[in-house]
């Protein structure tokens, strides 16, 4: 057994990742697994709570986040990635756990109630069509926790109140049952929520203002030159302001050596918006570059995705099948062993 710290992270796979994701937690990822023994979930029953009438697309977006993961630089070697519905361990332990919270708890998370009122078409105006798989949210992400004996859960400050929800599941159980499972400290990530190409704070398929990691260059820069600008420059030599301007808060993390001369230049009306676009559509292609040939590297290897998910999933198997065995144990519930 590792004596390294554990951490349990993951994505919901309803699309391909974006670079949101990157610099918001992937490239952390990366830096955490040379320390830690680190679980990456994917998420597919999570995933169903409000895709349930679009099976298809959980599915296929399994192995996409796969991919994009290795061709981030998650190594199978050093970070186990596997599926959460091929772990049943993970839906009896979110039974057992179930017992321990109010619904009326669950109700006053603010996390499930922010996204409640954001998914109207699905849980009605006044949130009175929610189903009780989604409500569950923060039990099912506790048993995905608490099973794999995870110290460390990276987040970000609006999935804060779920991870506090777990921490209280793991205190009520060990108080009843012994001191069984482990309880997780947060890591909280310090890199702010990646702005949308339209100014929207958050970037998102639904939204239609993402940059993915598997997108070509022409999309690239078909995306980048429709990119929000500065609504008060009318002509090209017209003075503007950088930072209210989405190319140049790109350029901020796509072009870091050539930023001060950007903005400077930007500022004096020295710098016409199309030239700028063109030039941070190159930029972000160039930074993109060994992702998408990683990528086209996995995509004509998909056998080998595969091989690395089913190893990852018998290894997650492993661990889940041991903590639901103590925890069963704690509850009496052992029967003829």
């Amino acid at each position: 057994m590792s004596d390294k710290k554990i951490i349990l992270t993951g994505d919901r796979p309803t699309g391909n990742l974006h670079i949101g994701h990157y610099f918001g937690s992937l490239q952390n990822r990366v830096k955490l697994q040379e320390e830690y023994e680190q679980y990456i979930l994917i998420a597919d029953v999570q995933a169903l709570t409000d895709n349930f009438n679009n099976p298809e697309k959980v599915r296929k977006n399994v192995i996409q986040v796969a991919i994009d993961y290795l061709s981030c630089g998650i190594d199978p070697n050093k970070s186990h990635i596997f599926i959460q519905s091929m772990i049943p361990e993970l839906a009896e332990l979110t039974i057992y756990y179930s017992n321990l919270v109010t619904v009326s708890r669950l109700k006053r998370n603010p996390t499930i109630k922010t996204e409640i009122k954001q998914k109207k078409e699905l849980f009605g105006d006044d949130g009175n069509l929610v189903t009780y798989g989604f409500l569950g949210y923060p039990i099912s992400q506790a048993a995905d926790i608490t099973a794999f004996n995870a110290n460390i859960v990276p987040v970000g400050e609006d999935q804060e109140p779920l991870i506090e929800q777990t921490k209280e599941i793991v205190r009520k159980f060990n108080s009843m049952y012994g001191d069984v499972l482990v309880e997780p400290e947060i890591l909280l990530s310090k890199t702010a929520r990646v702005k949308g190409l339209d100014g929207n704070s958050k970037m998102g398929k639904s939204l239609g203002n993402a940059i993915y990691l598997c997108d070509s260059e022409e999309e690239i820069t078909r995306k980048v030159m429709s990119a929000l600008t500065d609504t008060t420059k009318i002509k090209k030599d017209d003075p503007a302001n950088p930072e209210v301007c989405m190319v140049g808060y790109y350029h901020d993390l796509f072009s870091k050596n050539e930023k001060d001369t950007i903005y400077s230049e930007c500022r004096a009306g020295a710098r016409g918006c199309v030239n700028c676009k063109k030039q941070l559509a190159k930029n972000i292609c160039d930074y993109l570059e060994p992702i998408r040939e990683k990528r086209k590297y996995y995509e004509n290897n998909i056998k080998l995705v595969e091989e690395i998910l089913m190893e990852g999933t018998k290894k997650a198997k492993e661990t889940a099948s041991q903590t639901l065995k103590r925890v069963k144990e704690a509850m009496k519930i052992n029967y003829f062993e």
